[in-house]
């Protein structure tokens, strides 16, 4: 059973209105607050506006926290089209900071308690960054860069997401789909997917030889940093990656780091009309079992952008998958 509740511009009053089939609710990995859209019925009692609250439960389950951002309507229709994000959206604001000797879990910390935004369960990120200057940046490429930078120097990644209101932060490990005590976790199969979308690249996002220079100003140097793989160029030519290192990077291992990320086949799936289930956002580790062309999939993989509708009485589901030879 879906419930959604409107609220009035101060959170006053709370309205259930009649909602038309056809509930998404979508989330991202990465740079991108989840967003719900939805059509109500026109009620002269319903009385909400921009930055009125809205939330969604499904059979008692905590989906959805936000505020509506954009509503649109017609003079011949009687139905209220609604657009809303949830707290990261407020990541999109820029600013300017400068810290040294902080973890990517403490920033993220730092920055929600200076935008008044909520924190739920931030887990210790572990690697403290020496030192970062963020000038005129967003809020969420602030984030993803510490992120990055944790993932650079300890090979683990971290998922941030708005949790019914609170910004949470887990690593991976901690984001698979299941109960681990029981040991049951959510399987995808050519059962609950009813299609599949794939394709296979070196055309976008492959590298075989990673480049990064440092200026030196106080020794008046350029440090230079290259790793590539002689096996790969000899099979597809040389696709090198060149970029720039910020005082306090390890060069060596950034780019090390960054040829076992790049250096492998770009290939991309997506499954579709799977059964839905409300546990899973983008950021979620589930099981996926599919032969899909040339590859047998037996695996967890990370859901990289994720969409969930309910219509007809029916809850299905869009996943973007990532894992082993897969980048969304």
């Amino acid at each position: 059973m879906i419930e959604l509740l409107i609220a009035n511009a101060d959170g006053s009053v709370l309205w259930q209105p009649a909602v038309e089939e056809g509930i998404e609710w979508s989330t991202k990995r990465r740079g991108s607050p989840g967003s719900l859209t939805c059509k109500v019925l026109k009620d002269e009692a319903l009385q909400f506006t921009e930055g009125s609250a809205i939330r969604l439960k499904e059979d008692g389950k905590e989906i959805f926290f936000g505020w509506i951002f954009t509503h649109s309507n017609s003079k011949t229709s009687p139905i209220v089209e609604i657009k809303a994000y949830d707290q990261l959206r407020y990541l999109k604001n820029k600013d300017t900071y400068v810290y040294e000797g902080k973890k990517a879990s403490e920033f993220i910390k730092m920055v929600a308690d200076d935008f008044s935004l909520q924190c739920g369960d931030l887990e210790d990120t572990g690697y403290v960054i020496p030192s970062r200057v963020e000038d005129n940046a967003t809020l969420f490429d602030m984030i993803e860069n510490a992120l990055d930078l944790t993932l650079t120097n300890t090979k683990n990644m971290f998922v941030m997401y708005d949790d019914f209101g609170k910004i949470t932060l887990k690593s991976l490990e901690h984001m698979k789909v299941g109960d681990a005590a029981s040991g049951q976790f959510l399987l995808i199969d050519a059962d609950t997917a009813q299609s599949y979308d794939y394709s296979a690249s070196i055309d976008d996002n492959t590298y075989n030889r990673i480049k990064l220079s440092y200026s030196n100003e106080a020794g008046g140097t350029r440090e230079i940093y290259i790793t590539q793989s002689q096996e790969n160029i000899n099979t597809w030519g040389v696709l090198q990656y060149y970029d720039t290192l910020k005082k306090g990077e390890n060069g060596q291992a950034k780019a090390d780091a960054m040829l076992q990320l790049y250096n492998k086949k770009t290939r991309k799936l997506t499954v579709k009309n799977v059964l839905g289930d409300n546990r899973v956002r983008a950021g979620s580790m589930v099981v996926i079992s599919l032969q899909v062309d040339d590859v047998k999939l037996s695996n967890y993989m990370l859901v990289e952008e994720c969409k969930h509708t309910w219509k007809e009485s029916e809850h299905w589901m869009d996943l973007k998958l990532r894992g082993g030879d897969f980048d969304a």
